[in-house]
């Protein structure tokens, strides 16, 4: 019958076994014959670890830089989201909150050397249309709470009274 499958301690690659099969034709056929035969057993290879395995000293590492890195994203979105409100936190050195504070001087106001430029005023026709292109953006706001609906209301009604009016104030 046919041949009982071979054993390996290190099995050896394909290439091998077909090479070693062509080799000794003759020596399989007298082999069947005679018993066992006694071959050198394959050069054991030195077992190579895997990637993982190999570097595992790493892998804490990375996770903890992984951590660090989504934790760091994380914090920023959040800050750009409570920024909304127009609150920016300012830092604080405690240097400066321990030592005595320094009387400011108010700075010196610059002075105008220039002649002002009286500009000329704005003709009534034209303060109508701005008036009214005013309260139509008025309109299209919309109120948050019923005290700022009541304010808008207010100035709606002030901008309706400076349309109608045969004479604008000026200003």
């Amino acid at each position: 019958m046919g041949e009982a499958p071979k054993l390996y301690t290190n099995k050896p690659k394909k290439g091998q076994l077909k090479a070693k099969d062509f080799s000794s034709p003759l020596s399989s056929s007298s082999s069947s014959s005679m018993g066992p035969q006694s071959s050198a057993p394959p050069p054991q290879q030195p077992h190579k670890e895997s990637f993982a395995r190999r570097y595992k000293f790493v892998w804490p590492m990375l996770l903890a830089v992984n951590v660090a890195v989504g934790v760091y994203l994380f914090m920023r979105t959040k800050k750009k989201e409570g920024g909304d409100e127009g609150e920016v936190p300012t830092p604080v050195s405690t240097k400066a909150a321990t030592t005595s504070p320094v009387a400011e001087k108010p700075l010196p106001l610059p002075t105008i050397t220039g002649a002002v430029k009286t500009r000329e005023p704005i003709p009534e026709n034209q303060q109508r249309e701005l008036f009214k292109w005013i309260l139509e953006e008025k309109r299209k706001a919309k109120p948050k709470d019923p005290e700022e609906k009541k304010r808008l209301d207010e100035e709606k009604a002030i901008l309706k009274q400076f349309i109608r009016a045969k004479s604008i104030p000026s200003i």
